[in-house]
């Protein structure tokens, strides 16, 4: 008879051994912004200078009302003194689950340059006049792609998925003639807390947040350990 182990069989790929020292580039108190929306203005310029692949690249958390949580990675389409905003449809897991428990967390993974930005905030819906205004500018593809796809929604095959994409694009033939569907819109994370990550030599990085108590409130700077 085969005799079986309880050992998890052998990889090829010595994960444990991957790691990368970190630079030399620090982040001091004295060098932040007044505010973090600022402070991630000036990072973000950065990241675009530098041509980082898609630098409004974000993963957003969220979770359900028992708090079993979830994570995509999402595009930035706007960020101001109100938050951070992305648009999706409202049906997705990621749309009920902030309907149910309206806060989510949000990781700007800029690796190649030894930075990450971590937000932490409420979930508020953007109004339809802005939501319209940002629709207007997606591409003919894009606006049939959010008709066709009930998106999380299981389906029995990639056939399928084309198959309601013609479909979508024959029932609206240009640009002009694919309206705003009802269950699509933005969703703004209002930020409570953002953290500003550099990376250091010998896992001493630099970690400050910004926090404040509520919306409007002002903001103070914390230093936490690596």
């Amino acid at each position: 008879m085969p005799q079986h182990s309880d050992r998890p069989a052998a990889r090829s790929i010595d994960v444990e051994a991957l790691r990368r020292s970190y630079g030399e580039a620090g982040l001091a108190e004295d060098e932040l912004a007044a505010d973090p929306v600022t402070q991630f203005d000036r990072w973000f310029s950065v990241a675009l200078e530098e041509s980082l692949l898609e630098p409004n690249a974000m993963v957003v958390a969220t979770a359900d009302s028992q708090g079993r949580p979830s994570a995509r990675t999402v595009l930035l389409k706007g960020y101001d003194e109100r938050g951070f905003v992305f648009f999706t449809n409202l049906g997705s897991r990621k749309g009920r689950e902030v309907t149910e428990n309206p806060r989510a967390s949000l990781v700007f993974p800029w690796y190649a340059l030894e930075r990450q930005v971590i937000v932490v905030g409420d979930v508020e819906a953007v109004d339809r006049a802005e939501t319209e205004a940002y629709w207007d500018t997606r591409p003919y593809g894009s606006r049939i792609g959010a008709w066709a796809s009930p998106q999380s929604e299981p389906v029995t095959g990639r056939g399928v998925l084309d198959a309601w994409w013609h479909s979508a694009k024959g029932s609206f033939p240009d640009a002009e003639s694919v309206p705003l569907p009802e269950q699509w819109g933005g969703l703004r994370v209002v930020p409570l807390t953002v953290e500003f990550w550099q990376g250091r030599r010998n896992r001493m990085h630099d970690r400050l947040r910004y926090g404040r108590v509520a919306v409007g409130e002002s903001w103070s700077v914390q230093r936490l350990a690596p």
